[in-house]
């Protein structure tokens, strides 16, 4: 993968646009921003070779699936040396769908989706909280997700 990060407009507008719908093809992008298919074609290589797009993801409503219940949980490990190992273990368990490193109070700070309140605590006592090296945990239930967008630069 390159470190070198130079991208121009006509990248910015490439991903830009499938920032909004990855479902855009690429002769549509080409019309829009008046360039060739082919244009976008090696220009989405390029970008993919530079690691800055990274594939595509298909985005799910959970809660149309019966999964209902987002919460977030701030884990509190006996020592930080046990990170990875923990982090093995948590990837173990479906309902974990984001894990992030952090500093300040948490160690871990983990987003599962679940189906409801006792899926939720199954998960929490006979999975999580049963994994060596985590001391507590706290939760947090999300009401409402009022904003999810990909992260904005300027174009």
């Amino acid at each position: 993968m390159s470190t070198n990060l130079e991208i121009d407009k006509i990248d910015r507008d490439i991903i830009s646009i499938l920032m909004d719908d990855a479902k855009t093809p690429y002769s549509e992008i080409a019309k829009r921003i008046v360039v060739s298919g082919g244009t976008v074609h090696v220009r989405m290589k390029k970008l993919e070779h530079m690691g800055i797009i990274l594939g595509s993801t298909l985005v799910v409503n959970a809660a149309k699936l019966g999964y209902d219940l987002t919460a977030y949980l701030g884990v509190f490990l006996n020592k930080g040396g046990i990170y990875n190992r923990v982090i093995g273990e948590l990837e173990k368990i479906p309902q974990v769908v984001e894990a992030h490193y952090t500093t300040g109070v948490y160690s871990i700070f983990l987003k599962l989706i679940c189906r409801n309140t006792k899926d939720l605590r199954d998960v929490l006592n006979d999975k999580i909280q049963a994994i060596d090296g985590i001391q507590r945990t706290e939760t947090i239930l999300s009401l409402e997700e009022s904003i999810k967008r990909p992260v904005q630069f300027e174009v």
